[in-house]
């Protein structure tokens, strides 16, 4: 019976530690040439052939794409204007059932690069 719940715990807690991590850690970071208004249209095509809607805030230095989620903290992908080009950064919580491969918002993000 002790190794049951041991193993029963132990399993707990590896599904919660997809719930604790930082939320100020981007999960991925790239770099572009392309300025932050470009790259953001690349990415939105991607996510809208998935049907991922987004809401977008953008400047000359800056853009922001918001994924508003029902089960889950929103995901947020943004590119700052740098001197080697542009610097992305993606803010997404991932189920541990998705930690395996790449979701579309991180492949999208990574194929426009």
């Amino acid at each position: 019976m002790r190794s049951f719940f041991a193993s029963a715990l132990a399993f707990a807690s590896l599904l919660l530690a997809g719930c604790i991590t930082a939320p100020n850690a981007p999960s991925l970071t790239l770099q572009t040439d392309k300025t932050p208004e470009g790259y953001v249209q690349c990415v939105l095509p991607k996510l809208e052939k998935h049907g991922i809607t987004s809401t977008v805030t953008q400047n000359s230095r800056h853009a922001k794409v918001l994924l508003t989620s029902k089960i889950a903290a929103d995901d947020v992908l943004e590119a700052y204007k740098s001197q080697d080009g542009t610097k992305v950064f993606l803010y997404e919580r991932k189920p541990l059932a998705s930690a395996i491969k790449p979701s579309r918002l991180e492949q999208a993000a990574q194929d426009c690069r």
